[in-house]
């Protein structure tokens, strides 16, 4: 097998290619290494870190017995929120809380609506409830001291009162509630067109 002039020719370019990729590769790219420990001065250097290092080690226990009360302290509050699978479910749940509630001090329901929900936070939402609703000042207090004893995370947030039968002394209440609910429960956003 004779090697035609054509083939020489593709041989020697490749071989100028291969040494002109070898040249570039190692010695043009090549990264300076620094060396782990450099001259007399390191020695100090390296101490005052590795004291550094052993007095962080040292503060880690504390820090995990920290981040281990936080987080139990943590589970505790949250056991308080509303859970459901969805924000109409939430919103049921606390209505449900406020018609037990509402049945213990005689009161009867006029109206319910089914508010928004929106963010709370960071890392909850809120479901609101407005209910409508007559009774006398002592029930409504009594409604009231029930709502901040219970052990759900629910509040109110709006009252409106007006008065209603002046001979029974009974008003009329429109109360919004909110039930505290974990964020995945709130709609995102969407943004609209900007005008």
């Amino acid at each position: 097998m004779t090697l035609q002039t054509r083939d020489k020719r593709a041989l020697a370019i490749l071989a100028a290619a291969a040494l002109v990729f070898l040249i570039w590769n190692y010695f043009l790219t090549r990264e300076t290494e620094t060396p782990a420990v450099t001259g007399a001065g390191s020695i100090p250097m390296a101490e005052r870190r590795l004291t550094r290092l052993r007095e962080i080690a040292a503060k880690l226990p504390a820090r995990q017995a920290i981040l281990k009360t936080v987080k139990t302290d943590l589970a505790a509050r949250e056991k308080g929120l509303i859970q459901a699978e969805t924000a109409a479910q939430a919103q049921a749940q606390v209505l449900q809380i406020f018609r037990r509630l509402a049945n213990s001090q005689s009161v009867e329901i006029r109206a319910v609506e089914m508010g928004k929900v929106q963010p709370l936070g960071d890392a909850y939402g809120e479901v609101l409830v407005p209910i409508t609703f007559e009774c006398r000042i002592e029930q409504l207090l009594n409604v009231l001291a029930d709502i901040s004893s219970q052990p759900e995370m629910i509040t109110t947030t709006e009252m409106r009162i007006t008065a209603a039968n002046e001979k029974e002394k009974t008003m009329t209440v429109r109360l919004t509630i909110s039930g505290a609910v974990p964020r995945r429960l709130v709609p995102e956003k969407k943004g609209g067109a900007a005008f």
